[in-house]
């Protein structure tokens, strides 16, 4: 089984009410082989929601309490809930013996490699998501949909 963010299987689970259907993502779940999961839902997260970055760090950062999610008027610190959902996709991952995810690329949640700054300008930086980091952390291989072959060629599936 692979885990997969929700948003790539069509699910109307991203901050603005909408998805980022993915068809090769779309198709693991066809065939049985995906379990979609939203993190910031499982956080207890309203679908839609304002949108939210990691301030002054990453998903490392937050895992260690050194930075803070939060809103861009800086008045919604969603850190707790964030730290909750990324908890309960690693307690799913766990219970289903899964160790391998397709998250949401540049995602404060499910960010691989690179998520957006903190400035709510659309400008990146390297780091993780709270999720991919708290997976990663846990010997869960993580992918970004970005890197799907890459998925699919080390993985044969």
């Amino acid at each position: 089984m692979i885990l997969v963010s929700g948003c790539l299987c069509g699910i109307n689970c991203k901050y603005d009410g909408n998805n980022n259907l993915n068809d090769r993502v779309m198709e693991l779940l066809r065939q049985g082989k995906a379990v979609p999961v939203c993190p910031e839902q499982l956080g207890g997260q309203a679908t839609p929601r304002p949108p939210h970055e990691i301030i002054n760090g990453d998903g490392s950062g937050v895992l260690d309490g050194t930075c803070t999610v939060d809103g861009p008027e800086g008045n919604d610190d969603v850190t707790a809930e964030f730290l909750k959902g990324a908890y309960e996709t690693l307690k799913i991952a766990k219970e289903m013996d899964i160790n391998i995810a397709i998250l949401k690329a540049r995602s404060p949640s499910c960010g691989k490699g690179r998520i957006y700054d903190g400035t709510f300008s659309g400008a990146k930086k390297d780091g993780n998501g709270v999720t991919a980091e708290l997976l990663m952390r846990n010997n869960i291989k993580v992918y970004s949909e970005e890197e799907l072959d890459k998925f699919f060629e080390e993985n044969q599936i």
